[in-house]
């Protein structure tokens, strides 16, 4: 049963109704002739009448486009769903309606440069770029590739391509040789922007060795144009000279004839975006989105979800490798300034972020779950050493924010805050639960469901439960799921990732529940949920447990197969020079047991000097269990930290004598 917990934080009344939440709100009942008093009566309305709903938000949106047409939705069904089918629009032109001296992007890498662009100069930008690759040939449809950091110039990239009706495809300069490969082979980029080089963690780390190796390795790659980062842009000259293909940033837009930046206005379901999944069991996934379903949801997520305005600084700690990355540059269409960082989030000290965010005015500080967690192991507190006037929201994401990331946020980083908890995934570019400003923050729970997703949780029969954990499905269809997977020609994978449970419904593949308060719990990935003596645990749960333990920085959990049953095993990283013994075992045991059952109890608490996670910052509970069990991990290129992998192979802890 959900935690009937007092609430963290609440907002007041005249607040409410400054929140562009409500001003939609008030709109809905005087367009449609409705009385909904308050978000759940919205959402319930917009799950009811998703083509009223939808239409309203394009409306409300000011959704540039040069036909909108007058059905929202031909075809309802999953998958398949025909939403907008008359319209003709272009993402980056809904990017680009604001053209003035407004800041639009400030960059700041990790050795302390700052670049800053007006709306104005990235309209300016993104024109000439536009024609440098119209000049290379790139037309509607093509594919274009970036392997860079988060910077100004990955911005103008995108928005250059996709002017052209072009598809974007990105991941970030730490992905090894492989990973590159394994997503950007089977898309065949025309073109490939890429970096000489990045700062991590106080060191410059050489990218030119991999970008000889992709080049030759990707045939389709005509032209590597070569952003300079970490060199000088006349170093960088020098350090391409024999690089197959290769060209400067500098030198292929000024090769390029002039010419006016125009906006290909391709149909809604026109691709825009190639992302993939993690890839941690196979090939990942080349997951494709749409121009419109994309724009309109990150539209409803920012401008009602996150009440985002011109008036404010938006940042998102991401790496282009991550969805957050496109779903930060959307903020675009509504006129914030957005925060670009690059490098480590620790360097040179913890508080770096929020020396940045005291600098900037950041007033929607987004970051993962990973890193307020590590945050509070380091004792940063940035309340008292900081003054963050502007901050006015903090989003979490990556992975279920523990009760006590909730209380930390509110005790040592800002009192008066809308704390927002989000979760959706690659899969959809967005979200299914998520922050809402005029709705209190309860620990441990993301505040509400999307507006327009008909979100459920299903029992194992597949019926709606409430207060009870289950299957975190969409009962109807939505603007933003995929256009289906790359070289998928039949849709057969596409079926089998989301639809193979319950036909025409999607399952994502989360278990969840949904609580009294319409609020949402996530506990775990279901393909991670532990299964001791048939009882279904989201590792979650165990997890917000393992966090109170004060010697403990860090955990992975996993279910070992035992006998005819499941066991549960807990690695744990510990804080330098301890060392994991009776007492401390016995600890970490007792904590456990006394907020959940005996059933989460570990049967194995095993030390380990560092635990694997995904690029992003996921720990991979499935790729350690395959471990466990003997059996090969099939892309360990996903992996940030895919040697870590070798320190849960052969255990005596785990053997199975």
């Amino acid at each position: 049963m959900s935690n009937p917990a007092q609430p963290l934080w609440q907002p007041t009344a005249a607040t409410i109704a400054t929140t562009q939440m409500d001003q939609f709100r008030r709109q809905v009942n005087e367009q449609y002739q409705q009385s909904l008093p308050d978000y759940h009566a919205l959402y319930q309305w917009s799950v009811e009448n998703r083509e009223q709903f939808w239409n309203q938000l394009w409306d409300f949106g000011q959704v540039v486009a040069s036909v909108r047409g007058s059905q929202v939705l031909g075809r309802d069904s999953m998958p398949g769903a025909e939403w907008f089918p008359e319209a003709r629009l272009n993402f980056a032109e809904n990017l680009l309606r604001f053209r003035d001296d407004k800041p639009a992007l400030i960059e700041r890498l990790e050795n302390g440069s700052r670049r800053e662009l007006s709306y104005g100069q990235l309209f300016e930008n993104v024109e000439r770029l536009a024609a440098a690759l119209a000049a290379a040939g790139v037309v509607r449809g093509d594919r274009v590739a970036g392997f860079m950091p988060n910077i100004i110039d990955t911005v103008v990239a995108m928005l250059a391509t996709t002017s052209l009706g072009a598809i974007w495809t990105s991941c970030s300069p730490d992905f090894g040789i492989n990973g590159v490969l394994d997503r950007f082979g089977q898309v065949e980029p025309k073109i490939l922007f890429a970096c000489e080089g990045y700062f991590y963690n106080g060191k410059v780390i050489d990218s030119l060795p991999r970008l000889q190796q992709i080049v030759e390795q990707i045939d389709s790659i005509q032209k590597l144009v070569v952003v300079p980062v970490a060199r000088s842009a006349q170093q960088t000259a020098e350090g391409i000279v024999g690089l197959d293909r290769a060209i400067t940033l500098d030198e292929f837009v000024a090769k390029a004839p002039a010419r006016p930046l125009t906006f290909e206005q391709t149909e809604f379901n026109h691709p825009l975006y190639i992302m993939y999944s993690s890839g941690t069991t196979g090939v990942p996934k080349c997951i494709v989105h749409g121009v419109g379903g994309t724009l309109l949801q990150h539209i409803k997520e920012h401008r009602l979800h996150t009440d985002i305005s011109r008036d404010d600084t938006l940042f998102y700690f991401t790496t282009c490798g991550w969805m957050m990355w496109n779903w930060l540059v959307s903020g675009l269409a509504c006129g914030a300034t957005l925060v670009l960082y690059d490098g480590s989030p620790f360097y040179p000290a913890a508080q770096c972020l929020w020396d940045m965010a005291d600098e900037e005015g950041i007033s929607v500080f987004g970051t993962s779950a990973k890193y307020i967690a590590a945050l509070e192991k380091a004792d940063c507190k940035p309340r008292e050493s900081h003054k963050l006037e502007r901050l006015r929201a903090v989003l979490s994401t990556g992975s279920p924010l523990a009760h006590e990331g909730f209380r930390y946020v509110y005790r040592d980083i800002k009192s008066d805050v809308c704390l927002s908890s989000i979760s959706g995934g690659t899969d959809i570019v967005s979200c299914f639960a998520l922050g809402n400003p005029t709705l209190p923050v309860y620990p441990g729970e993301l505040q509400c469901r999307g507006l327009g997703m008909a979100v459920q949780v299903w029992s194992d029969d597949g019926k709606p439960v409430l207060e009870e954990k289950g299957e975190l499905v969409c009962a109807s269809s939505f603007p933003c799921m995929p256009i289906g997977f790359w070289n998928d020609a039949d849709g057969s994978k596409y079926h089998g990732a989301y639809f193979d449970s319950w036909p025409g419904v999607w399952a994502h593949g989360d278990y969840a529940e949904i609580t009294e308060h319409g609020g949402v719990i996530i506990y775990g990935r279901s393909d991670a949920v532990l299964n001791p003596g048939g009882v279904r645990i989201g590792t979650a749960e165990i997890y917000r447990q393992v966090e109170k333990v004060e010697e403990v920085l860090d955990s992975i959990c996993i279910g070992q197969d035992w006998g005819d049953d499941v066991r549960v095993v807990l690695f744990v990283v510990l804080r330098q020079g301890l060392t994991l013994d009776e007492e401390l075992t016995q600890k970490i045991r007792a904590t456990i047991r006394a907020n959940t059952t005996p059933r989460h109890v570990p049967a194995k608490v095993i030390q380990v000097a560092d635990i694997p996670r995904t690029i992003s910052g996921k720990v991979v509970e499935l790729a350690v269990r395959n471990v466990v069990h003997g059996k090969p991990v099939k892309n360990q290129e996903a992996l940030a930290n895919p040697q870590a992998l070798k320190l849960f192979e052969n255990l005596p802890e785990l053997a199975t004598e």
